[in-house]
C-alpha cells in the first residue's frame, strides 16, 4: 500500500467510514446484491463519485465462502440508478444485465494481508457463505475533502485526516475507549431497510 491516497482520488481525502462485513459459516453471513457503493453514498448527499473503498480480508476469501464478485471495468459506466431490494440498495436490473453482457465477471479470491482498492462506481456483489469457514473483511472508505456531503447523515462530513506512522498500530494500547466514535444504526439509515425479509429477485 505505497500509493498515496491523494493520488488515487486526485487530492486531499478524509475517512468517510469503516465497516466490518461478517459472513459466518453455513449461510449465516448473507448475500449482497449487485450495487455500486455510490448507489448508497449518492443518496447520502455526496455529489461527486470521488470516493473509494479498500477491501481488506481478515480471513481467506474464496468463491465457496462468498468472496467479492466484480464486473471488471464497470466503474467507467458512471452512476447507475439503485432501488431498495430486500433491504439493500440494488442497481437497476435491466442496466445490470446490459453491463454483464459487455464486461467480464471476476471472483476476487484474496488472502489475509491482501488489499483491493476500488472506485465507488465499481459494480460488485457477493454470495452467501455456505461453507464451513467464516469470511470477515474490513472495508475502510474514503471521500475527497472537496466532496463534503450536502446532507447530514450517519457518516461524517469532512474532518482532517491526520496521518500517523505505521508504528502507531503496534504502539496502540487503547482498545476499548469508543469516545468520539459513532456507529451506524440501521434502523435510522435511509439507504437500507433492516425490516425487509423478502429475498432478492
Amino acid at each position: 500500500m505505497n500509493v498515496p491516497d491523494h493520488q488515487l482520488l486526485g487530492g486531499e481525502v478524509y475517512h468517510y467510514h469503516t465497516k466490518l462485513m461478517a459472513k459466518d459459516p453455513r449461510g449465516v453471513g448473507g448475500r449482497h446484491n449487485w450495487h455500486q457503493d455510490y448507489g448508497y453514498w449518492y443518496k447520502n448527499g455526496c455529489l461527486f463519485p470521488n470516493m473509494l473503498s479498500v477491501f481488506i480480508p481478515i480471513d481467506p476469501c474464496r468463491k465457496e465462502n462468498g468472496c467479492l464478485q466484480i464486473l471488471e471495468g464497470s466503474h467507467k459506466c458512471g452512476r447507475i440508478d439503485h432501488d431498495l431490494v430486500a433491504g439493500q440498495q440494488m442497481c437497476n436490473q435491466e442496466r445490470l444485465d446490459q453491463v454483464k453482457a459487455k464486461l467480464p465477471l471476476k471472483y476476487v479470491e484474496m488472502d489475509p494481508g491482501d488489499a483491493l482498492f476500488f472506485h465507488c462506481n465499481l459494480l460488485h456483489c457477493s454470495d452467501a457463505n455456505n461453507s464451513e469457514t467464516k469470511r470477515w473483511v474490513l472495508i475502510p472508505c474514503y471521500n475527497k475533502a472537496t466532496n463534503d456531503p450536502v446532507y447530514k447523515h450517519h457518516h461524517p462530513n469532512y474532518s482532517k485526516l491526520h496521518k500517523v506512522p505505521d508504528s502507531a498500530l503496534r504502539e496502540c494500547r487503547n482498545y476499548t475507549d469508543l469516545s468520539g466514535k459513532d456507529f451506524m444504526d440501521p434502523q435510522t439509515d435511509k439507504t437500507t431497510d433492516v425490516t425487509a425479509n423478502k429475498s432478492p429477485a
